[in-house]
């Protein structure tokens, strides 16, 4: 039974000494539903010490698009992908679950933070609960995700901001013959 399941989750990561910012790209197909997992998102976000923006989209399936149309403007550090997809009388449902879904797992092998807070339920019901700002909160739980990510990518590719001619990274290239690795 899934009442009496444990789950674990892990500490919100610390991340005001990079202040990340991130963008909630949010579905308002149905509005209070997205309304309390955006609360939830931005409530987590701000307890990280990160930032964020939030953009709007008509449904589930605008969400991946929009995640990587503002991924090419490198503003972002990591991305939270909010909305709720309720199982209705046609097919259409396994369409939007699926491809959302797959949509923001591509671009997350891209190497893009994603935190996948689309609910896909059954009934209202259903996500009411996962929406519950005082209970589980899919919205924060995803917010939660992206910064998880955003902090191995800080941790395993530490980067450098580059200064005039410098390169972005830890090495400093000098002029010279580069056959000839004393000038280096």
């Amino acid at each position: 039974m899934a009442g009496t399941e444990t789950h674990t989750t892990l500490p919100t990561p610390d991340l005001a000494d990079i202040a990340p910012k991130l963008l909630i790209v949010v579905s308002p197909y149905y509005q209070n539903i997205a309304d309390h997992l955006l609360a939830g998102a931005k409530a987590a976000i701000t307890a990280a010490g990160a930032q964020f923006d939030v953009a709007h989209v008509p449904g589930a399936l605008e969400i991946p698009p929009a995640i990587r149309i503002a991924s090419a403007s490198g503003t972002y550090a990591g991305f939270v992908a909010l909305g709720c997809v309720i199982r209705g009388e046609t097919t259409h449902y396994e369409t939007v679950c699926n491809d959302s879904s797959y949509g923001l797992t591509q671009l997350g092998l891209q190497g893009l933070a994603i935190g996948n807070g689309i609910l896909t339920v059954e009934n209202r019901a259903q996500a009411v609960v996962r929406a519950d700002i005082a209970g589980q909160n899919k919205g924060a739980g995803a917010a939660n995700a992206a910064l998880h990510l955003i902090a191995l990518d800080h941790r395993f590719n530490k980067r450098t901001k580059g200064i005039g001619f410098k390169p972005a990274s830890e090495n400093v290239l000098m002029a010279g013959n580069p056959r000839d690795k004393s000038n280096a």
